[in-house]
């Protein structure tokens, strides 16, 4: 439910920061499918460390799960988007939304299964970390210099990144 309530949050921060530059790090900027991917990865980033509080004792590979969650989180987004975007020719809003709240329900049930599973090796939770770190430096990179590719692409202006607002 936080990833659910902070990304939707996410969604409009940017906006409601006044277009404060660098709120676009975590925020979404535009209405790419990039952008939306966000959403999802910074919320279950800022929540994992209050999770692990509660249920260290009790679960193993939480890094991993952690790295999982994020990733099948972001390839649902995207699969998933572009799968009926194809079949329908255009995007729908409750499509959209449905998706979202599928990528995160996808992700945190796998990430549960990781997490009751055996324990892995630590070079899996450093490699996870690793993972994670360049997720999230991917994330803020092509926020602000992003790749002239459709993912990237704002689905009402045309524009790439945060350079809507700033002309850099």
């Amino acid at each position: 439910m936080f990833v659910l309530i902070v990304g939707s949050f996410l969604h409009f921060l940017f906006e409601l920061s006044g277009y404060f530059y660098p709120v676009g790090a975590i925020a979404g900027v535009n209405e790419s499918v990039w952008e939306h991917l966000k959403l999802g990865f910074w919320p279950i980033l800022f929540f994992s460390p209050i999770e692990y509080k509660f249920i260290k004792e009790s679960i193993n590979n939480f890094i991993f799960a952690k790295m999982i969650a994020a990733y099948t989180f972001s390839a649902s987004i995207i699969i998933l988007f572009y799968s009926y975007t194809a079949i329908l020719g255009t995007h729908l809003l409750i499509m959209d939304i449905l998706i979202f709240i599928l990528a995160i329900v996808i992700g945190h049930i796998l990430s549960y299964k990781i997490m009751i599973s055996n324990e892995q090796p630590n070079i899996i939770s450093n490699i996870s970390l690793i993972l994670i770190i360049f997720l999230a430096f991917l994330f803020i990179l092509f926020t602000y210099l992003p790749p002239r590719l459709p993912i990237f692409q704002d689905s009402l202006t045309g524009q790439y990144g945060i350079t809507y607002y700033y002309q850099l």
